[in-house]
């Protein structure tokens, strides 16, 4: 045993990462956990840039992960936020159809809610008023069971409770290099520090894929980054805006469309819009490294999705490229917006899983090889999934800690 820094090696510092390192010393307490982030701090890129919202599950596939894990976990959500006080707030939201087209799936949506466990009432167009004044549409779903927190609190408070528990949490510490034995695993950070486990957990995020390359496995996917961008209202016109408002969402994506969140700060964010990004960790429009371009530019998978789907990718960059354009699709929900009443925000990146034939992983994933344990597919509702998430990653890693054991 001298011959381990610790039993299981976490890599990422996100709210995934962190729940998982929480989960693993509740479930088996006196495991030794190490947290390798190679930020200066938890929660820096999907965790930190989101909108904040709690997601009710209602927009899943019944039986999935996304399904089980979003509608469990946005009640565990409040009630941790609850009992470690952190700021949150059940608001409820509307989705809203803005067109008679878009009814007949804003009943099939009311279904899957229904189905999810996941409390729906069907509003006509006077009722939307009632919730939200300003907001026009045909039709709307009400879902009570949505709120909004303060997720990299959250995150925060996850290192805090694992520490306690003798979880290590090492910042800036970039895993740069992943070697596996028949009795151990290894990783070397940029700063050229060994260190071994019994056990690796992959919660790399952007850079998921990546990690179990490294490894000597063959992920099957291929991250691909989309940034999401965010403008905020104005102060003065935040009134506008009660709670949550969303448009019906299109089923052949994961993204949600441009809607309308009041954030637990009070300021009401816009978006958002996705766009492919030049970078991982490119939340800035004309960020570019070259090398993660050329990888995702040579990956079959993304040509393939780039083919199938340009249509609703050009709608994406338009709205990127014009403002005017932009304030449109809010103005279908929220029609008093303009232009000049929305703020630029900062921006998210989507860690998006698409397979070689151009298909967009539309679940969580979670892969397990000797001695591993890897999160290749996690983006949103991961965050509001997030203890559910732990739960199971936890779950994984202790098997192969127990098979470990075993086999030496």
């Amino acid at each position: 045993m001298a011959a381990y820094d610790c039993d299981v090696l976490v890599v990422g510092g996100g709210i995934v990462g962190l729940s998982t390192a929480y989960a693993l010393t509740r479930a088996a307490p006196g495991t030794r956990v190490l947290v390798l982030e190679k930020e200066a701090g938890p929660a820096r890129h999907q965790t930190g840039r989101n909108s904040g919202v709690i997601h009710s599950g209602i927009y899943y596939r019944p039986g999935s992960l996304k399904a089980r894990f979003a509608v469990g976990g946005a009640a565990e959500m409040v009630r941790f936020c609850a009992e470690q006080r952190l700021p949150y707030e059940v608001t409820g939201k509307l989705i809203v159809a803005t067109g008679r087209e878009e009814l007949p799936r804003l009943h099939a949506l009311a279904q899957r809610g229904r189905q999810n466990g996941v409390p729906v009432r069907e509003l006509g167009p006077a009722q939307i008023a009632e919730f939200e004044p300003a907001v026009r549409g045909v039709g709307a779903l009400h879902v009570a069971t949505t709120g909004i927190c303060d997720f990299p609190a959250v995150a925060r408070r996850l290192a805090e409770l694992a520490g306690q528990d003798g979880v290590e949490v090492r910042y800036g510490a970039e895993v740069c290099a992943v070697g596996r034995r028949e009795d151990a695993v290894a990783v070397r950070t940029a700063s050229g520090e060994v260190l071994r486990g019994r056990v690796l957990v992959n919660c790399a995020g952007l850079y998921s894929d990546r990690v179990a390359r490294l490894a000597g496995d063959d992920p099957g996917m291929r991250i691909v980054p989309f940034r999401g961008e965010y403008f905020e209202l104005a102060p003065e016109r935040r009134g506008l805006v009660r709670g949550l408002v969303y448009p019906v969402p299109d089923p052949a994506f994961p993204f949600l469309g441009v809607h309308l969140t009041r954030g637990i700060d009070g300021h009401v964010h816009v978006g958002p819009n996705a766009v492919p990004a030049l970078a991982r960790e490119g939340y800035g429009r004309w960020t570019v490294r070259p090398g993660e371009l050329a990888g995702t530019v040579a990956y079959p998978g993304a040509w393939q999705l780039a083919r199938r789907h340009w249509r609703y990718g050009a709608g994406e960059v338009r709205r990127s490229l014009s403002r005017r354009a932009f304030t449109e699709a809010v103005r279908r929900m929220l029609p008093q917006v303009t232009p000049q009443d929305l703020i630029p925000a900062p921006a998210g990146v989507r860690a998006q899983a698409v397979l070689p034939d151009g298909s967009l992983v539309d679940d969580f994933l979670f892969v397990r090889s000797p001695r591993m344990v890897h999160v290749l597919n996690a983006p949103s509702p991961a965050a509001t999934a997030s203890l559910p998430i732990g739960r199971e990653v936890a779950r994984r890693a202790l098997a192969a800690l127990g098979h470990a054991a075993v086999a030496r």
